[in-house]
């Protein structure tokens, strides 16, 4: 059974296990394709190291087959055009066998097309008809088999058909990496989520977003599919739209790299590589409320260069009441809203005290937390109650205010959301009830 779904600039196609036996073993036919470039929370390679050795050899004019330490590509690339990418692509799989934890135990074969309508027919009489439609339809689809013995993989091939854009090629690798490495890619949300983490990856840090526009306008414009729709669905055995990635992305982007969520992630993800049948929720224990929180907290701010990582909430600290002389806090610049281990009570007044300098540009003007004259580098806070969040109110250096409600209060240096990565310093805040 097939399944269609048109997204902007691509259209994705998946087709549904088959089953059928073979030799002494059992060979399982399953096609999975989606578009965009992977490095999945990838372990970043060493700057120092070498570059990938490259063979050509020609096939006919204007089509090549390229080799590279991991992968066989036959394209209709440009010399500097097949480089690259075969460059971008022993990076990715670096990343993710580090990541992972296992090596490719063969190249990847690759059929890699700017215009494939101008592929003469021998060339085309060797590759399956599904694959050179995929690439018709400006997407990508990885063709992977695998074989089993006694419940157990033994063996697995993958073929990768890819239009030639900047991420396709690499997402379809990441899936031919999985079926290679361990058989199967895992369950929908998990595969696609993961490869769409890729889709997005465009070298350097991956914890930073970096998504297409249309992406980020749609989830600010949507209501957030429930999350445990994404990571719950048993019924969920097919790839649809590219909306739909969009949610199981912004979910593993979220585990991925959120210091709360990152340790039981990849655990997670080779549990479910291996096809063992894990439950989201055994996994992560009584996390479920910081997760839906962090979640939707994720999406409603979500920006290019948006990070997860340093805005992932506290929730071991917990909030007491202030002492008499005053409760001591170090705040970061460089972090999203940040513990002050104070709970304040609705109607009581309290003092807030700030010292000492940061910057919310790595190389900008040394800021007190009042901040500059845009307001951009202020101290501000909020406050939390039962995973609800009050509106944010002023600070600065020094300042009073009057809950309305009783809560955690939470406290962080005024930034764009998408720009607090660059920033530094440390100040030291002092909160106390008001005399």
């Amino acid at each position: 059974m097939k399944h269609f779904s048109n997204r902007p600039r691509s259209l994705r196609q998946f087709i549904t296990l088959d089953r059928r036996s073979m030799l002494n073993g059992l060979l399982l036919a399953f096609v999975i394709s989606m578009c965009g470039p992977a490095s999945l929370l990838a372990q970043r390679p060493k700057r120092d190291a070498p570059a990938p050795k490259f063979d050509k050899q020609e096939i006919t004019k204007g089509i090549n087959k390229w080799s590279s330490p991991n992968f066989q590509m036959v394209c209709d690339l440009d010399d500097e055009e097949a480089q690259e990418l075969l460059t971008r692509l022993e990076t990715m799989l670096t990343n993710v066998s580090g990541y992972f934890g296992r090596k490719l135990p063969k190249s990847i074969d690759m059929y890699v097309a700017k215009k494939i309508e101008n592929w003469p027919s021998d060339v085309l009489s060797q590759m399956d008809r599904s694959g050179i439609a995929s690439i018709e339809r400006g997407a990508g689809v990885t063709q992977g088999q695998r074989r089993e013995s006694q419940g157990r993989v033994i063996d697995s091939e993958a073929v990768v058909y890819a239009v030639a854009d900047h991420g396709t090629p690499q997402h379809e690798s990441v899936h031919a990496y999985c079926v290679l490495a361990f058989g199967r890619t895992g369950p929908v949300w998990f595969s696609e989520g993961m490869a769409e983490v890729g889709n997005y990856w465009k070298g350097g840090d991956d914890k930073t977003v970096s998504t297409p526009d249309y992406v980020i306008d749609f989830i600010k414009k949507t209501e957030a599919k429930p999350l445990n729709e994404i990571v719950n669905n048993p019924l969920e055995t097919t790839g649809d739209s590219w909306s739909n990635y969009t949610w199981r992305w912004a979910i593993c982007h979220l585990l991925g790299f959120n210091e709360n969520y990152s340790p039981r992630f990849r655990p997670l993800g080779l549990a479910l590589l291996a096809g063992e049948n894990v439950d989201f929720w055994k996994v992560y224990g009584g996390q479920e409320d910081e997760i839906q929180f962090e979640y939707e907290f994720f999406l409603k701010h979500i920006t290019q260069g948006y990070r997860v990582d340093l805005c992932s909430w506290d929730w071991k600290t917990k909030p007491l009441a202030p002492r008499k002389t005053g409760t001591l806090s170090k705040i970061s610049a460089a972090r999203g809203w940040q513990a002050t281990r104070v709970k304040v009570e609705a109607g009581t007044e309290y003092l807030v005290t700030a010292t000492g300098n940061w910057r919310i540009d790595s190389d900008g003007a040394e800021l007190t937390a009042d901040g500059n004259e845009k307001g951009a580098g202020r101290l501000v806070g909020i406050i939390m109650q039962d995973y609800k969040l009050s509106e944010e109110f002023e600070l600065g250096q020094e300042a009073t205010f009057t809950p309305t409600s009783t809560g955690a209060l939470f406290v962080r240096c005024r930034d764009d959301w998408g720009a607090i990565g660059d920033n530094k310093g440390i100040i030291s805040i002092k909160v106390k009830e008001a005399e």
